[in-house]
This record gives structure tokens, sequence and C-alpha cells, in this order.
């Protein structure tokens, strides 16, 4: 267990595996849901693809959210990469600003879930429809993360195409 703990990174540490095993816990003493595994090999994996789901809903929802309210202001990509560089604190800063995005999704994320729930009470939906409501929820969600992600590749090929161009 140590071992892949240590090749996973404190990033995966700190915006997948913790908020993956705080859902898991809050959620099973909040509902009736039990996700605390006795087998902590089953459940790291559990945990780290809860914790996965919890990062999306904030990169997709809780970022652009607070992006529209004017919450937060982002420097363009390209000057983020181009300071990265130049300036290696920056990358732990970014680590550390997605764990609290990270965090609040968390937080959303046991909200909703809660309203799921309720509202799956009120509507009496069988099993059967909860769980094609809640595949078909994942699948829309990691639709639009691969998209997102294949932008932020493409944006990093243009940038280092550009760079290269311009003999930086």
């Amino acid at each position: 267990m140590k071992d892949i703990i240590d090749k996973i990174g404190s990033y995966n540490i700190f915006n997948y595996l913790i908020p993956g095993v705080v859902y898991a816990v809050l959620i099973s003493k909040w509902e009736d849901i039990d996700l605390v595994l006795d087998d902590l090999l089953t459940g790291a994996f559990l945990y780290y693809l809860i914790g996965l789901i919890i990062s999306r809903l904030g990169s997709l929802i809780v970022k652009p959210a607070l992006d529209f309210v004017g919450f937060v202001k982002d420097e363009p990509y390209e000057d983020f990469v181009d300071a990265s560089e130049k300036d290696l604190k920056i990358d732990k800063l970014s680590e550390v600003n997605n764990t609290y995005r990270t965090l609040i999704a968390l937080f959303l994320s046991l909200l909703i879930t809660k309203g799921l729930i309720e509202l799956y009470e009120f509507l009496n939906l069988s099993s059967d429809i909860k769980w094609i409501l809640s595949c078909l929820g994942l699948f829309v969600l990691f639709l639009f993360a691969y998209r997102k992600q294949s932008k932020f590749i493409t944006k990093r090929i243009k940038h280092q195409k550009k760079k290269s161009k311009d003999g930086k």
C-alpha cells in the first residue's frame, strides 16, 4: 500500500484520495449508504474514484461558476505556462489552489447527493432507474472532462509550437 501511495503523488492524494475518503465517511454518516470499506485496497480504489468525480465537478462546474460571477480571475493559460517555467513555486501554488477547488466541490457534492436522494425518494424511482440516471450523469461528466482535457493538451501543444516558431 505504501508503494502505491508513494507512486500516486501529492496531487492525487490531496485532490482525489482525501476528498474521496471524506465524502465516503460523511455520506455514510449522513445517509443509509455505507461507502466505508474494510478492505483497504478496494477502499482506496473506490475513494480515489469518488475523489476523481468530485475533482471533475470542481473543474467543470465550480470553477466556471466562480469565473462567471467574477469571484476568481485567471491569467491567460499561455502566461501561466511561461511563468511556471520561470517560477517553480507556481506549480505548487496551483496544486494547492486545485485542492481548495476540490474541497469546495466536495461539500457541493454532499449537498447534491443529499438533494438527489431526496428527489429520488420523492419521485419513488426504482433502483434500476437510480443506477441508470447515476451512470448517465457520470457519463456526461466524464465526457465533458475528456473534452476539457483534450482542449488543455491542444492549448499546450499550440503554445509550444508558437514558442518554437518565435525562437523562445
